[in-house]
């Protein structure tokens, strides 16, 4: 299994979760924070990041799961 990127974005239907580089999600869901939550076991079990986006398309937010390539500092 390869580790994809997990992106949450709008979707006419809703939410969808997307694997980076999909043309084709792999979930649509009602609201936005049923897709966070599937996208979040994805990553979590790929060891990957999750990506939300806004309304606007925009990422407000990410979260990785298992090796952080960019750790914080302190």
């Amino acid at each position: 299994m390869t580790k994809k990127n997990q992106h949450v974005v709008p979707h006419k239907d809703g939410w969808a979760v997307k694997g980076a580089g999909n043309s084709k999600a792999t979930a649509i869901h009602p609201t936005q924070q049923a897709a966070i939550t599937q996208a979040r076991d994805i990553a979590r079990n790929q060891g990957s990041e999750m990506l939300i986006h806004g309304t606007n398309g925009r990422i407000r937010e990410r979260n990785t799961y298992g090796k952080d390539p960019y750790p914080p500092e302190g």
